[in-house]
């Protein structure tokens, strides 16, 4: 069974959470409900905090300053992004000193002069390598630099490929939508630094010296498969794009360690569900899968029926109809 159980909060079991920020954190320009008191709670309890973000846009010092606005405590050093990442690789590849064609923001721009590579604007630069991150001012003209140098054999690498990305107004076409663009136009596969890539999760753990991290994130295609790639425990929050629905059919490399609302999950203990015959058992709640369906009973939080559920139909292992014991959770 994919879930833990921790007998102690989270906060107190692990060092370090490394936080996602669209959809955990905030969205957008606005705060997650309960997010600042929670983190403020879990450094309380001794836990030290990284925020990791796949959107390569911003600086650090840019991020930080965001969430400060909001009400949460953040350092620039404590914002690692996809950028750096991936400004990591390229030195890798070509050395300090490379000729960088950056697709991007002004946070892939300072990423890359961090580690002594030397930008340039077009594809007729000469550039060693192609780095492409989001960036809301991206156009046409700049798809089209990358595809010019990706064509005639540069190496590319993209910071994430995220197909969208959360926004105060909704959900919005992310990196991954561009990165297509290119990779349609080129016919080339770049290399990729952010979740679920480990590139981003080591640069995370380089930047913030966690020895016992717990991962925290909203989606299963970056977050919780960049955990599970990691061999990292993980906490899902359902603030942002991930459903009960999509949770119940997430294959063993997204499934998560631990559940909670939001980051006030941080600041309890977990206990996983039990086995009880045919049934899984979670607090006041049982479920199990008979004739395809997912049959559900019991009252209390609406945590604790999801995490029965899906212990029983992840063991199930098949196609179920779950319609009715999800709208018991409602």
């Amino acid at each position: 069974m994919p879930f833990l159980t921790s007998q102690r909060p989270l906060a107190e079991a692990y060092d370090t959470a490394l936080l996602d920020l669209d959809g955990v954190v905030y969205r957008g320009a606005d705060a997650v409900p309960h997010a600042a008191e929670a983190l403020r709670a879990a450094q309380d309890h001794g836990m030290r905090r990284a925020y990791v973000t796949n959107n390569a846009s911003r600086t650090p010092e840019a991020v930080a300053e965001h969430l400060n606005e909001l009400g949460v405590a953040a350092s620039a050093h404590e914002v690692v992004t996809s950028a750096q990442a991936a400004a990591r690789m390229a030195t890798a590849c070509v050395g300090e000193g490379g000729r960088v064609l950056v697709i991007g923001g002004e946070g892939l721009m300072a990423a890359v002069r961090e580690v002594g590579l030397k930008p340039v604007a077009s594809a007729d630069d000469l550039p060693d390598i192609v780095l492409q991150g989001y960036s809301p001012d991206l156009g046409w003209k700049d798809l089209a630099e990358a595809t010019y140098a990706v064509r005639r054999g540069v190496p590319w690498i993209a910071t994430n490929t995220d197909t969208t990305v959360p926004t105060s107004r909704g959900i919005a076409p992310g990196n991954g939508t561009l990165v297509a663009a290119v990779g349609a136009a080129s016919g080339v596969i770049p290399q990729v630094a952010g979740k679920p890539e480990l590139p981003l999760h080591r640069e995370s753990i380089l930047r913030s010296g966690a020895t016992r991290p717990l991962i925290v994130g909203d989606r299963l295609d970056t977050d919780i498969e960049g955990a599970v790639r990691g061999n990292t425990d993980s906490l899902l929050v359902f603030t942002g794009v991930t459903t009960a629905r999509d949770l119940l059919a997430a294959p063993p490399e997204r499934r998560p360690s631990y559940l909670a609302e939001d980051l006030r999950g941080l600041l309890s203990p977990h206990v996983a569900p039990t086995r009880e015959g045919v049934n899984f058992v979670s607090a006041r709640w049982s479920a199990a899968v008979v004739s395809e369906t997912v049959v559900l009973h019991g009252h209390g939080d609406r945590i604790d029926g999801l995490r029965a559920m899906c212990a029983a139909v992840w063991d199930y292992g098949g196609m179920v109809d779950a319609e009715d014991a999800l709208a018991q959770l409602q």
